[in-house]
């Protein structure tokens, strides 16, 4: 697949302005919502760590709880990477091993389809995440980025559930760049991206693409809204917008809230969305 020209989608970002935004969201989010904990999954993959370093510039260190959940074919270097960044940012951290509760689900289902236990991890890691946050009276903080979720690539009710993501409306390559910026540490941005769920899996390897050219594209088509003829002018190839294009329509159902049939004066989130109507 050809690269298209570096011109299409501008992708660059003013750090400084950007991180001070999304400090302050998490920072009033929690105001807002009563609660003064951020807990979070700590892969040690850049998503994450990036989330993290937000979390306590907007909370304070005191208020950020990481949590590590390996399966048992996690990479070791993916839990050496998370506590490294929980070290730098001297926040709390608790471990728990996800293998044995995941296994026996398995064994029920059968082993031989890796995405459906990618699955299972993955809403098991959040069951943890929101358990915890009971006990500590926290608000789950999401580390999906804006490329994830517009290709559908990641687990309803899994690692795409949160209270707040302040990572939603930052591409992959945006995100690369907010890293650098805040000093997460080198070897974590640069490591190939996997969400760990099975031995050798990587994401640019399951979506047959590489993050930066399709985040080129998805900015011409989502943020510019460039007609598919239009794209291809620009250089993209037309099956390469036709694939993603239909990864975005046909995955719409994983960035709404539930449907919800309207009978009555006031149905939630169609007439019912206000938050300034409550003081909030």
């Amino acid at each position: 697949m050809e690269t298209p020209p570096s011109s299409a989608g501008n992708l660059s970002l003013n750090p400084r302005i950007v991180k001070d935004i999304l400090v302050a969201f998490i920072r009033d989010g929690m105001k807002n919502s009563g609660f003064q904990t951020g807990i979070l999954g700590l892969s040690g993959g850049i998503d994450s760590s990036l989330a993290a370093y937000l979390a306590v510039d907007a909370l304070g260190k005191e208020h950020v709880l990481g949590v590590l959940m390996p399966y048992q074919t996690s990479n070791p270097q993916s839990r050496t990477d998370a506590e490294s960044v929980a070290r730098e940012l001297g926040i709390r951290t608790e471990v728990v091993d996800i293998s044995t509760i995941v296994d026996l689900h398995l064994e029920r289902v059968g082993k031989g389809d890796k995405v459906r236990g990618g699955n299972i991890m993955a809403r098991e890691r959040m069951i943890i995440l929101y358990d915890l946050s009971s006990k500590e009276r926290g608000l789950v903080i999401g580390t999906s980025n804006k490329t994830e979720t517009l290709l559908g690539y990641g687990t309803l009710f899994g690692d795409m559930a949160c209270a707040l993501n302040p990572l939603g409306d930052l591409y992959k390559t945006q995100v690369w760049q907010l890293a650098e910026f805040v000093g997460v540490p080198r070897k974590i941005i640069e490591k190939e991206p996997s969400a760990d769920l099975w031995e050798g899996q990587s994401d640019e390897g399951e979506l047959g693409f590489s993050y930066r050219e399709v985040d080129r594209l998805l900015y011409a088509m989502v943020d510019e809204r460039n007609s598919e003829e239009e794209l291809v002018k620009m250089g993209f190839q037309k099956e390469f917008v036709l694939k993603v294009r239909e990864r975005i329509r046909k995955n719409q159902f994983k960035r709404r809230p539930p449907l919800v049939p309207k009978v009555s004066n006031r149905t939630i989130n169609i007439d019912f969305r206000y938050a300034r109507d409550w003081g909030i």
